[in-house]
């Protein structure tokens, strides 16, 4: 890892950093809305801030924040993953995912006894690529069907976000009028990235992601959930980051 990335307190971002985050997001997005882009780091809890070490110029950065839901009448808690870019030129570098695996781990820890998912929604496959490499159980997936008890959680959880635009039959959240999408050669998909089977199957269940569709996923978060790679990424057990 390059860079070096931190866990913040939504609320104490100051405007300049602010700034700095939209700036990213209008390189990498066509129709970022500068309102938009406010009301959805106002609903997030956290901020993971990638940064170079050295200049603490903004690299990167996830909104991240809690979801409370109730499905076939159990209660849910899920870790959802907003608005979420790395620049183009940093591409690889895994500082964000180590510290998004330490705060996943803390948030388990302190719900030892909560149905907890990490709720995640992709409007390009790069972010889609993310799960089978982090996580062993995800859906929706390739190779196996979504279980008849995961579906109407995925489904909870989406309503709950966007009431308006889930399509539950699909299972992606439909482009709205202020919805963004990924600027041309971002994450194109191509021929030979299609021989990837994820890659191929997101793209045959999202074909709209090039409009800004986003396919609706989810995966248990457990510890024996995570690979073997993902704890690589995260690294020796750390020190429980602060989470309230």
């Amino acid at each position: 890892m390059r860079l070096f990335a931190q866990l913040v307190t939504a609320t104490d971002i100051p405007p300049d950093r602010r700034d700095e985050m939209f700036a990213l997001m209008d390189r990498h997005y066509v129709n970022v809305q500068r309102s938009t882009f406010e009301a959805d780091l106002m609903e997030k809890r956290w901020v993971i801030e990638v940064s170079d070490p050295v200049t603490g110029r903004l690299c990167g950065f996830s909104t991240q924040t809690i979801l409370e839901v109730e499905a076939l009448g159990r209660p849910i808690k899920a870790l959802f993953s907003g608005d979420t870019i790395i620049g183009r030129e940093h591409w690889g570098d895994q500082a964000l995912a180590h510290v998004w695996g330490r705060l996943a781990l803390s948030l388990i820890d302190a719900h030892p006894d909560a149905e907890f998912y990490w709720f995640l929604i992709s409007k390009g496959y790069k972010t889609y690529r993310f799960l089978p490499v982090f996580f062993r159980e995800f859906y929706p997936r390739h190779d196996a069907p979504t279980p008849d008890g995961m579906r109407p959680v995925l489904d909870a959880l989406s309503v709950s976000i966007y009431p308006d635009e889930y399509d539950s039959s699909a299972g992606v959240i439909r482009t709205g009028p202020s919805q963004y999408r990924l600027r041309p050669d971002v994450a194109d998909v191509t021929p030979e990235r299609l021989r990837d089977p994820h890659v191929h199957y997101f793209n045959a269940r999202n074909p709209g992601h090039v409009r800004g569709d986003e396919l609706c996923c989810l995966t248990p978060l457990t510890r024996t959930n995570f690979t073997r790679a993902a704890y690589r990424v995260i690294g020796p057990e750390p020190a429980a980051l602060v989470v309230s």
